[in-house]
């Protein structure tokens, strides 16, 4: 018969009275409250609806739920109150404690949609936060402090004077410096190891960002503050976006977090890259570094191959809404900001890609409506296919055109400022591969149907091209030797080029101008203004050259060149020895040389020169690091304004003039007044010394000019007569020898 309580036997075994001891088992099978709430989130932030729209707020918030984890619909609840609606909130169980952790990291301070944003927290953290007293029982309304006006980011562009700011870092020492033209900068402030490694300014010259062992700071404001804190152990270079919302901080050794880091999680546990949100200061995703194509190891040597890293690995598009990353030979990853999602959940694949660049402006192209952000990429040749240059829309991930090219080496790619242009430079090798030349293969981006357009009259390779910002025309230095690191820089020839005069408002084709021959040059510096443009001989140790070029000289023009849009003049030539950087100040106005430390320590300091050529300054610095001028932001004046002041500039220019020439009548007034401050306390000095020693004199008897008592004027006297008696006439008789022989006998 089955056991029953009605048939048990009276003696079961135990005395009632004895306590039993459960703690074994209650151990292993009770449940703890933290235990078993641990997979719990709370979900803050959500839109309040009716109950009958509940369910559909359930389903959509469902998808991003399951981004990060597992969990179903059962599994969400959400209260509603006495009138029917939703509370804003609602509490998740996901399968595991891990999943919930993910979902408070990756989900929380994320949009929802455009009026929403969710916060998301663990349940069991309500509990925590209550014991650790973080949480009061009794609501206190929250303390609102008094408004207090913040610093203005931007306040440099306010000076009267117009004047442009640098960054000089030298020694320990980094300062930030008004440029005075011809006079010693004005020291703004100087800060003794400011910096560990190097000084950059971000892109619209908001931020000084300086490198540390521990990440990157942002530092701004009439007071340099300390704005921003990126926390990168090791952190080795960083890339501000264009309009500086974003920054990725990179370092050659993968990031080791610790179990109590306050600022990373284990997501960059192993990784190379962060990108960062400036505003929040938040990591907003990590990656590894891939690994570089090619062998390891030096067969020759059987020493480890040196490998470079493509800088910047991950590019921005211009309005900082997508920021992509190449795969070397296999992919493009693009992301969209700020969320960092994989634009289509896919990488774009594209066999044997070596490169990439975005457009650095935004856009229209003629019968484009929709919008869209273009990259420009190549592929060489693999197998029997040819090498491609191709042109993608981003989000369609269109190909908008393609070139096929044959018998290239090598290809980089160039694109103009505005976007109008993107020259694909094509070195190509000859059937026997014994040779090279370079053709250029211009994609007019902004025309119907991107035509391309062929310059294939440079017989040697091309070494350096730069585009005329804000312009069509262009500059390159060729060479018919072989490039290779020794002391003497190869022969190289600078060339000229602009498009040709046609009737309407479109642009010619592209016609060459001059070539200069038998130079050393090797870089390529136009003025951001356009116009102005300077060509160097730079790293070097036996020329160094500059030569200062103005493509719209208002002289007399060539017979042979009246048909092109530029009148090539050559306005100076000047050297710095040593010079190892050159950089434009943001207005086109001066250019600074400077010879760092960091490439040889031999003169080290900077120059700079106006547009023309003219040495304005020199200053010699030892252990001169950095020379950095101060970018400005892109002008607020519309085009008609901008026209009207290039109209109306030589009536400025005689203002400029002016408040220039009383500027240095006020320097010169001031040098003569310190002069004479300093000739009056001179002189009242020694007057003040004559009244003292007349004084004394006269205390101890003596005359007031010759300084002698009226005794020892007697005595002198006497001593001159006696000596005037003493005097005797003295005969001296000095012989004198004519002539001199000498006379041998035998």
């Amino acid at each position: 018969m089955a056991p029953s309580f009605d048939n048990l036997p009276e003696d079961n075994g135990y005395d009632s009275e004895e306590e039993l001891d459960f703690s074994d088992l209650r151990e292993q099978y009770d449940v703890r409250l933290e235990q078993g709430l641990d997979a719990f989130v709370v979900i803050d932030g959500l839109p309040v609806v009716p109950e009958e729209s509940k369910q559909k707020l359930i389903k959509f918030l469902l998808k991003k739920l399951n981004q990060v984890g597992k969990t179903k619909e059962d599994n969400i609840f959400m209260p509603l109150n006495d009138d029917g609606m939703s509370e804003g909130y609602a509490f998740v169980e996901y399968q595991t404690p891990e999943q919930a952790i993910a979902a408070t990291k990756a989900l929380h301070g994320t949009p929802l949609d455009k009026k929403h944003t969710l916060a998301v927290n663990k349940l069991t953290d309500i509990d925590r936060y209550g014991r650790e007293g973080r949480i009061d029982d009794e609501y206190h309304a929250p303390r609102i402090d008094e408004f207090r006006e913040q610093e203005h980011l931007r306040w440099w562009l306010g000076d009267p004077n117009g004047r442009d700011q640098m960054v000089m870092y030298r020694g320990e020492n980094v300062g930030v410096f008004w440029n005075r033209k011809k006079d010693n900068p004005e020291n703004i402030l100087d800060r003794k190891n400011w910096t560990e490694f190097f000084v950059q300014w971000s892109p619209l010259g908001t931020y000084l960002a300086t490198i540390h062992t521990q990440g990157a700071q942002l530092w701004g404001g009439p007071s340099w503050t300390k704005l921003h804190k990126f926390p990168h152990p090791g952190c080795n270079l960083i890339d501000i976006s264009p309009s500086e919302k974003y920054i990725t901080t990179w370092s050659f050794k993968p990031i080791e977090v610790s179990e109590d880091d306050p600022f990373l999680t284990v997501k960059e546990d192993g990784k190379n890259y962060i990108i960062w949100d400036v505003e929040t200061e938040k990591p907003l995703r990590s990656f590894q570094t891939h690994d570089l194509p090619g062998p390891t190891i030096d067969e020759a040597t059987g020493q480890p191959v040196k490998k470079k890293i493509p800088w910047p690995a991950f590019k921005w598009s211009a309005d900082d809404k997508y920021v992509a990353r190449m795969l070397e030979g296999q992919s493009i990853s693009v992301y969209e900001l700020p969320k960092m999602n994989l634009l289509d959940k896919t990488s774009i694949k594209i066999e044997g890609v070596r490169d990439f660049e975005w457009a650095p402006a935004s856009l229209q192209r003629e019968g484009q409506k929709a919008y869209e952000q273009l990259f420009c990429f190549w592929t060489p040749e693999i197998g029997s296919n040819p090498a491609k240059v191709g042109l993608m829309n981003i989000p369609q991930k269109d190909i908008v055109r393609t070139r096929n090219l044959f018998n290239v080496t090598d290809a980089k790619l160039h694109w103009q400022s505005q976007g109008s242009y993107v020259c694909v430079k094509v070195d190509r090798h000859s059937k026997s591969k014994k040779s090279l030349a370079t053709n250029l293969e211009i994609f007019r981006v902004k025309e119907k149907g991107v035509p391309v357009e062929v310059v294939d009259s440079i017989k040697d390779t091309v070494i350096n091209f730069a585009w005329e910002p804000k312009g069509d025309r262009f500059v390159l230095i060729t060479t018919a030797e072989v490039i290779a690191a020794t002391a003497v820089p190869p022969k190289t020839a600078v060339s000229f080029f602009c498009p040709e005069k046609v009737k309407g408002v479109g642009v010619g084709n592209f016609k060459h101008i001059r070539t200069i021959e038998k130079k050393n040059s090797n870089a390529i510096y136009w003025s951001p203004k356009g116009r102005f443009v300077v060509v160097a001989t730079v790293h070097s140790q036996q020329s160094f050259d500059l030569d200062f070029w103005d493509l719209d000289f208002e002289g007399e023009k060539v017979d042979s060149e009246k048909d092109l849009t530029a009148n090539l003049q050559l306005m100076n030539t000047a050297d710095h020895y040593g010079v190892t950087d050159i950089e434009w100040d943001p207005t086109g106005r001066f250019v600074a040389t400077s010879a760092s430390v960091w490439k040889h320590a031999m003169e080290n300091g900077y120059h700079i020169y106006s547009l023309s050529g003219e040495l304005l300054r020199e200053e010699h610095i030892e252990k001169f690091k950095q020379f950095i001028w101060r970018p400005r932001p892109a002008t607020l004046l519309s085009r008609e304004e901008q026209k009207s002041i290039r109209k109306n500039l030589r009536d400025y220019s005689k203002d400029f003039e002016e408040q220039d020439r009383i500027e240095e009548d006020k320097e010169k007034g001031a040098i003569v007044e310190e002069r004479r401050r300093m000739l009056s306390e001179w002189l009242a000095w020694r007057e003040k010394v004559a009244e003292d020693l007349r004084e004394e004199r006269a205390e101890m008897g003596l005359d007031e000019e010759s300084g002698l008592g009226v005794r020892e004027e007697e005595a002198e006297e006497e001593a001159g007569k006696e000596g005037e008696q003493e005097k005797q006439v003295v005969e001296e008789i000095v012989e004198e020898v004519l002539d001199e022989t000498e006379e041998i006998v035998g």
